[in-house]
């Protein structure tokens, strides 16, 4: 029975299995799907399947960034923070950044099917080589790449957290070893105090309005104990939230922070001071923060349970 490269997509898709292997299995099995199945379970390869469907909420932050300026960070998840100390699983992370950086992927999807750095396997296939290696499930979360200008990466205990800063660096400037440090020292802020804006000119209006209505509420709540007139108490809050938003600036936009290393001065003064020692300019373009598994619900087991279950 002839076989499609309809069949080997499908195959692989109900599987979790490479593409040659596929072909293979369909080779096999003179095309049939079934029998393909089961030819991939004999050879312990469809086993990754299985796996593809456990949480994948550990790992690590990994970054590359190539001689010509191309730059990426990427956040690759496991099941387990054992198995993300495993030197495989992290050759496979560095080579994921290396390969978001080379190729800009337009998504994880694009990503998966570009060719693995210095193989001749897709990202795909060398995940699933690695899934059957480690016997966890592997899955590439998300990336951010960036091109041109000067990008230093942070690696934040042992992969936990991964930051990459973009700034703009005036040609006669940009290869000073001071601006490096400055790189640096930005992604340890960011590491550290979690900036979610650049700056408060990007901060969207809606934001703005929402905090606005939030820090009102909260600040009418506390007036009530000055038994105030309404009016009266609308206006005090109303003076109130003029500081909290520009609180609110100073916590969440890195060019607003307090600088970490000299706190009297904010992040965008430092930068200017650099720039104005070094006798050119910094921008600072755009940064990214991934944490490991943020946002990810994380299985939580009772391993007591779990004993009781196997002893039933």
């Amino acid at each position: 029975m002839a076989f499609t490269a309809s069949d080997v997509k499908n195959l692989r898709e109900m599987t979790g299995v490479g593409m040659m292997d596929c072909k293979k299995a369909l080779t096999e099995a003179d095309g049939d799907i079934d029998k393909a199945v089961e030819y991939l379970r004999e050879k312990g390869l469809a086993t990754a399947q299985k796996k593809a469907g456990r949480i994948a909420a550990e790992g690590v932050c990994r970054a590359y960034v190539s001689e010509t300026g191309e730059a990426a960070v990427v956040e690759v998840n496991i099941e387990t923070d054992f198995a993300a100390k495993n030197e495989d699983f992290q050759r496979f992370a560095e080579g994921v950044a290396e390969a978001v950086a080379m190729n800009n992927p337009a998504d994880v999807d694009a990503l998966m099917a570009m060719t693995y750095p210095g193989s001749k396997m897709t990202v795909t296939e060398m995940q699933q080589d690695k899934i059957l290696v480690i016997g966890e499930n592997i899955k590439v979360r998300r990336f951010t790449r960036y091109s041109g200008g000067v990008s230093v990466p942070y690696i934040h205990m042992g992969g936990k957290i991964g930051v990459l800063v973009n700034m703009d660096v005036s040609d006669n400037i940009k290869d000073n070893p001071i601006v490096q440090e400055l790189g640096k020292d930005l992604a340890m802020q960011i590491a550290a105090m979690r900036p979610l804006y650049l700056d408060k000119s990007i901060v969207s209006e809606a934001v703005i309005d929402k905090e606005r209505e939030i820090q009102l509420a909260k600040a009418i709540e506390e007036n009530k104990a000055k038994n105030l007139p309404d009016d009266k108490a609308r206006q005090v809050a109303e003076k109130m939230v003029i500081g909290r938003i520009n609180k609110f600036y100073e916590e969440m936009c890195l060019m607003q922070q307090a600088y970490v290393k000299e706190s009297k001065i904010t992040v965008e003064k430092h930068v200017a001071e650099i720039a104005k020692e070094l006798g050119g300019t910094i921008k600072v373009a755009a940064f990214a923060r991934f944490e490991t598994g943020e946002g990810i619900e994380k299985k939580s087991d009772n391993f007591a349970d779990e004993v009781a279950g196997m002893v039933k």
